[in-house]
């Protein structure tokens, strides 16, 4: 495994993304994470990533619980973040910082990123010093780099960077299906960073599952290939630009950690055949017309109809790319047993708000009500 050229400190180019953890019930299955979390280092890589909101809080403790606790300081590094809705003014953000440690386990974080930055909540962050007080942070030892994650276009990122040059990494959506999305602008914000020198973490390489659950057409594509899962072509995809320092893998169980390692072990970019490959995935999965949501969930928490989004658009793209009837099923006797149905939508907008891949969820659950609740 080569070293990091962006950052020695980490090894490989494969993180370990902590979003999407097994779970069990509503609790994080912590005997299951602790076994993913010595199978990622007994691997040989060390990157994990969080931030404060990721399962309810329960991400950050999960992770004191499965790694700090359980290993030296040198042996892996630990990334969290800064989300918005979790202060109010400057005087909140060291005392929420310190929660984040505590709840973690540590005395500092390896990566501080400014969470979710773009138009919608930099402003926020501007008035409450909220860089000002990162960059202080690392003069005094308590965290060793500071970044953002970033969900907005380039201008965006620019006035960000120009604002800030001191920051040292980004964090952007990057995967086959957005390359040339005019929503996400993956590859135009990439240039951007590109252009300005900076490292580059990637999240969502996958797209939230999407690139693993793919329709039979394109999964007929990749199969031609005769070598690695779904996630591999993804994964490698994304890690194949050269300036892109880590791709993390938001993985929830350990077949996935050793899939994952596996192929970023011993790392090789996509050849021309490959790339042919996803280019043409892309291609199919477009013509679907379907919903790219990412499960991410953000838009889930504050939804005053308990709607679970997300899982409404699994159900409708399960059914656009199988032809899977049991949807509906499943629609009725799970996913709006006891939760809103599209239909309870009141079109308050805050779940568009929040949705990093820039949805219009209201009109989205029109139609998802539409396909089925119509026999209601």
């Amino acid at each position: 495994m080569e070293n990091n050229r962006f950052f020695p400190e980490i090894h490989g180019n494969l993180g370990f993304g902590c979003m999407r953890l097994p779970l069990i019930g509503e609790e994080v299955d912590q005997e299951q994470f602790s076994q993913m979390v010595d199978a990622f280092l007994d691997a040989g890589f060390n990157y994990f990533d969080t931030a404060h909101g990721y399962l309810g809080g329960r991400s950050e403790t999960a992770l004191r619980a499965g790694l700090t606790s359980r290993y030296p300081r040198d042996r892996y590094l630990l990334t969290n973040k800064l989300t918005g809705n979790y202060f109010e003014k400057e005087e909140d953000i060291r005392p929420l910082f310190q929660q984040q440690l505590d709840a973690c386990g540590v005395e500092y974080f390896d990566f501080y990123l400014m969470h979710a930055q773009g138009r919608r909540n930099y402003d926020h962050f501007k008035d409450c010093r909220a860089y000002e007080t990162a960059f202080a942070l690392k003069a005094e030892g308590k965290v060793r780099h500071v970044g953002i994650s970033f969900h907005d276009s380039p201008d965006m990122l620019e006035r960000i960077l120009n604002d800030y040059p001191e920051i040292e990494v980004v964090q952007i959506q990057f995967n086959y299906l957005d390359y040339e999305n005019p929503a996400v602008q993956s590859r135009a914000v990439y240039e951007v960073l590109e252009r300005y020198g900076k490292p580059v973490l990637i999240m969502e390489p996958v797209k939230g599952g999407t690139l693993v659950k793919l329709p039979n057409e394109a999964q007929a594509v990749l199969d031609e290939l005769g070598g690695g899962s779904n996630a591999s072509y993804a994964i490698r995809f994304a890690a194949s630009f050269p300036q892109v320092s880590v791709v993390l893998s938001g993985m929830s169980d350990l077949e996935q950690i050793r899939d994952n390692t596996g192929f970023m072990k011993d790392f090789r970019p996509l050849d021309n055949r490959e790339l042919t490959a996803v280019a043409a995935v892309r291609d199919i999965y477009l013509d679907q017309n379907m919903i790219p949501c990412t499960a991410c969930r953000y838009c889930v928490d504050g939804c005053p109809m308990q709607i679970r989004i997300p899982d409404l658009f699994d159900a409708m793209n399960l059914k656009k790319a199988y032809g899977n009837w049991g949807q509906e099923a499943r629609y009725r006797n799970e996913l709006t047993k006891d939760s809103g149905k599209a239909s309870d939508c009141i079109r308050c907008g805050q779940c568009e708000s929040v949705c990093p891949q820039h949805l219009q969820i209201r009109d989205l659950l029109v139609k998802v009500a539409e396909e089925f609740e119509k026999e209601e």
